[in-house]
């Protein structure tokens, strides 16, 4: 198979299907140089076929407390005080930038993700070109801080 853009499922496919055959080459080969443009053009057909919207700043939030078995009380520190965590949680008030200063530095969670209005859509970074730069550039800031 000649590698060539993948506009179709059926393209979509067969690069699956040609990346199975040639998964073990060697790097540096020609079929290793095969593979590794296939593995990109897949991706990029993933990306654009296959979309993944960032979650909302509640539901990562909550995601994070579950992962951490974390309680109401240990947003505190982050949110503020108690009514201030419950307003944050029911989509009540809106996230500070201090608060989601703290949420990245202290639970690790992307700032892109905690940036958005809650309930708005967002393009994810995956998507926009000029974001993705951006971002990467803020992630190793943050990784930087930790």
């Amino acid at each position: 198979m000649k590698p060539k853009v993948i506009k179709t499922e059926a393209d979509y496919e067969a690069a699956l299907a040609r990346i199975e055959r040639i998964f073990d080459a060697k790097p540096g080969t020609g079929k290793g140089d095969e593979l590794e443009l296939l593995l990109l053009l897949v991706e990029k057909y993933e990306d654009k076929a296959f979309p993944i919207d960032l979650p909302d700043p509640i539901t990562a939030i909550r995601f994070r407390m579950a992962q951490q078995k974390l309680k109401r009380k240990d947003l505190q520190p982050y949110l503020g005080g108690k009514s201030k965590v419950s307003e944050v949680l029911n989509g009540q008030r809106e996230l500070s930038l201090t608060m989601i200063r703290k949420l990245v530095a202290g639970l690790g969670i992307p700032a892109e993700v905690l940036l958005q209005t809650p309930g708005a859509k967002l393009e994810s970074p995956a998507r926009n070109s000029k974001a993705r730069k951006g971002l990467g550039n803020m992630r190793v800031a943050i990784d930087a801080s930790r």
